[in-house]
């Protein structure tokens, strides 16, 4: 059992860190398609610079060993920005085709959280 989960994690992990990196960079560097979405829904264009960097080191954060408390952070960073994209892109009225992508890392943070090894958690504190 122990096995599986350790495979379930990281492969979570894996594909959560790669949609978080490749959606941050072409944030950062402000691809067209990006600034073209941003303002259809009505975002000032620096929260593009805001989201992708915290997005990377979101990812550095989860892949690293230890810091239960900032990981804890981190997950819930990526649920908090997947669903508000979520939101924002019903809101705008746009198709499933555009909140498929949220909707995925949403799925694949909480799965990655879900089967965390318990070194990477937080302690039991109660």
């Amino acid at each position: 059992m122990a096995k599986r989960n350790k495979i379930i994690y990281w492969i979570a992990t894996v594909w959560l860190s790669l949609g978080m990196v490749s959606s941050g960079v072409v944030q950062i560097i402000k691809l067209k398609e990006e600034v073209d979405m941003m303002t259809h829904l009505g975002y000032p264009l620096y929260f593009l610079t805001i989201i992708g960097v915290w997005k990377m080191l979101g990812v550095i954060v989860v892949l690293m060993p230890k810091l239960p408390l900032v990981k804890e952070w981190a997950y819930a960073g990526f649920f908090f920005a997947m669903s508000g994209a979520i939101f924002s892109h019903i809101a705008a009225g746009d198709g499933a085709k555009e909140f498929f992508g949220p909707i995925l890392l949403i799925v694949l943070t909480v799965v990655s959280w879900y089967f965390r090894p318990v070194s990477r958690k937080l302690p039991n504190i109660i």
